[in-house]
């Protein structure tokens, strides 16, 4: 009887290697779909993983540890080549000594809060000013700059990273424990998931969000002018001198912020614009057009060369499209390419910019006992 059990042990470890006492399946340092390697260490010298995800298809996204940043994303054009539309750096020595943010978790608040200070419950609240007079992406320290922990996890039809990571009361000058799950999930269905959790003990403005520059053309080959876009959004956030909001929310008919239908995005780029000459470009939020809090589509890519398309839906209220305005050629990505004016674009999915100091914008307060959930989808195919 003792050996028959230990047969039995022994073909359960032979079939199921990767089987725990929980009775759940656990993912290994290294399969055929994830990939667990060292990549480099943070400034303050803790190691940064590597974690590489591919699904059935090819498709394959790399996420490291530091700042939680999707370093790259391969997916085929109509042909079935297959090219990284991500841009990024080769290691993780470029991340920590670059700001620009690239594929990063941002938080606690993604985007600007104006003059660095917002009151809540009848306190005020003062954060670092990092983009001139406000306070940009979670101040000088924020997600984008710590290592997150991360548990790599597989399943029949995607595989994925959790990362986590608690921001302490007082962090960057925001109040709060702040406990933080973000999951990323690679489907078989080409789809990027981002999944975010989080609950606090105090209440805390939140408003996660993640900044990957996307270039379906592949990466940083050439401008991202000829890609073409399409926003769910009838109307925008005007913004100041500082790109902080006005307070307004503005129709895009008759502008040269009307995404309703796929339009290239370098046709209106350089008019004479207030908002455009303000932004240096794109660099604003639409108010995405919504029927409930579920999924919603915000915008569709499609890159005519390649045949590349990318659509996003996500349950957040808006998405800022910016379309590389400050990227300037002093920095040097992947492969040796050189990432110059426009080599890129981004649509983050949030709440709008400066809504603890913008009443009539939906809120960004998340009270203890609440939970903060958050789901955005970028979908790759090609036509």
């Amino acid at each position: 009887m003792i050996h028959r059990i230990s047969v039995l042990l022994s073909l359960c470890l032979t079939l199921f290697p990767f089987w725990t006492g929980s009775g759940v399946p656990t993912s290994p340092q290294g399969t055929d779909m994830i990939k667990k390697e060292a990549f480099g260490t943070s400034p303050d010298g803790k190691p940064v993983d590597l974690y590489t995800l591919k699904n059935k298809h090819g498709m394959e996204v790399r996420a490291m540890t530091y700042g939680g940043a999707i370093v790259s994303i391969r997916v085929p054009d109509r042909k079935g080549h297959f090219d990284d539309v991500a841009l990024g750096f080769d290691k993780a020595d470029d991340y920590t000594a670059k700001v620009p943010y690239f594929g990063a978790i941002i938080g606690r608040y993604g985007n600007r809060i104006a003059n660095g200070k917002f009151t809540l419950d009848g306190k005020e609240y003062t954060l670092p000013k990092n983009d001139g007079p406000n306070s940009l992406h979670g101040g000088n320290k924020g997600f984008d700059k710590i290592v997150w922990e991360a548990e790599p996890f597989e399943k029949p039809d995607e595989v994925g990273v959790i990362f986590k990571h608690t921001s302490p009361d007082g962090d960057e000058g925001y109040p709060g424990n702040l406990k933080m799950t973000v999951t990323y999930m690679l489907t078989d269905k080409n789809e990027l998931i981002f999944e975010y959790h989080a609950t606090a003990d105090k209440a805390t403005p939140v408003n996660l969000t993640n900044h990957t520059y996307f270039n379906l053309a592949g990466d940083g080959q050439r401008d991202i002018l000829g890609h073409e876009l399409m926003l769910n959004a009838d109307s925008f956030t005007p913004v100041d001198k500082t790109l902080i909001p006005t307070g307004k929310i503005v129709s895009v008919k008759g502008t040269p912020f009307d995404f309703t239908k796929l339009t290239v995005i370098g046709a209106r780029i350089d008019q004479k614009d207030e908002q455009l000459i303000l932004g240096h470009g794109y660099d604003h939020n639409f108010v995405l057009n919504r029927k409930d809090k579920g999924l919603t589509l915000a915008a569709r890519v499609y890159e005519p060369t390649t045949g590349r398309v990318m659509e996003v839906s996500t349950t957040e209220p808006g998405v800022q499209f910016y379309s590389g305005n400050f990227l300037d050629g002093t920095l040097t990505g992947k492969q040796g390419h050189v990432y110059k004016l426009r080599y890129g674009f981004c649509l983050e999915t949030q709440h709008y910019p400066d809504s603890p100091n913008e009443p009539s914008f939906p809120s960004t307060t998340l009270r203890a006992g609440q939970t903060y959930h958050s789901t955005t989808v970028y979908k790759f195919s090609t036509r």
